[in-house]
Parts: C-alpha cells; structure tokens; sequence
C-alpha cells in the first residue's frame, strides 16, 4: 500500500529501525531516534544497493512548489523515478550522482573567484599591508563582483574587457 503524508507525519520512532514501504523499492526509515529518512533499494548488476534519498520533511512523499523561493521540490517518488529512468540506460544511480558531485566541486574550485583568491593568497605576503588590503578589496568590488562565480574556462577576453571599462 502506498505511503500517504499523513501516515508519515504520524510514523513513531520505535526500539528498533522500522521500514514504511511505498512501492517501487521506495521505504521510509524511521530510526529510534526519530529521524525519517528516504531509502531506495534497487537491483544494478545484479547486486542489490540502497540508495539514500534525503530525509523527511526536507524531501517530501511527492513533490511540491516552494511558497518561500517559488522553486519546484522534488519528493522521494520523483527520486526514485529518476533513478529508475538512470537504472533502465544501465546507470548506477549512486555512480552516477558522486560524478555529478565531484563535477560541481571541479567547477567550483576551478572558478574565477577562487583562481583569484589563490593568486591573491600567494602574492600578499610580497606586497605591504595596505597595498594587500587594497588590491583584495578592489578584487572584490570589481572583479568577483561581475566574474566571480563563473568557471574560469568560461572567462573570455571580451568579457573581462567590458567589466574592466
């Protein structure tokens, strides 16, 4: 039978950790402490895997408009979908989601503003304390300001040309 809100918010921690099934290899673990967490158990290669989906009411049953930002929630069963679609092009799910991770902290680290701040880091100790203080903040007003989130392999001459005029 398939989970309602209702009888998740109502789930109560117990001695021991207990499963709320909602189909489709899609649980609810409810720790004796307390916590609910989404779980995905899934069959890849023949080797069984669970695959954790976030916890609950962070990630809801289905998912929902966010009042506050507007934005679109997804719910453990658009999760589980999504692993399911990853599942059926031969994906592991979890392989799948540490390369994604691992491309967002690469693109992150490998951005303007921490490619400035790293220069930055090693020349201040070559220059006097004011001329460090002034060049780090004219960094930050001007430079990160307009650039600073964008990957550095996406920063071109034209661009840095416009913001320097």
């Amino acid at each position: 039978m398939a989970l309602t809100d209702t009888a998740i918010r109502n789930a109560k921690a117990g001695p021991r950790p207990r499963k709320l099934t909602d189909g489709g290899g899609l649980y609810l673990l409810v720790t004796p402490c307390g916590t609910k967490l989404w779980r995905f158990r899934c069959l890849f290669e023949g080797k069984d895997s669970t695959l954790a989906l976030g916890s609950y009411p962070a990630v809801p049953l289905a998912g929902k408009k966010d009042k506050a930002t507007g934005l679109w929630i997804d719910g453990a069963r658009d999760r589980r979908n999504t692993a399911l679609k990853l599942l059926a092009q031969d994906l592991d799910p979890a392989t799948h989601r540490r390369t994604e991770r691992l491309a967002k902290n690469a693109a992150r680290s490998n951005s303007l503003e921490a490619i400035a701040r790293e220069w930055y880091t090693s020349q201040k100790m070559t220059w006097a304390a004011t001329t460090a203080e002034n060049r780090l903040s004219l960094l930050e007003k001007v430079i990160l300001r307009a650039l600073g989130n964008r990957p550095i392999h996406e920063t071109d001459a034209p661009a840095l040309l416009k913001m320097l005029r």
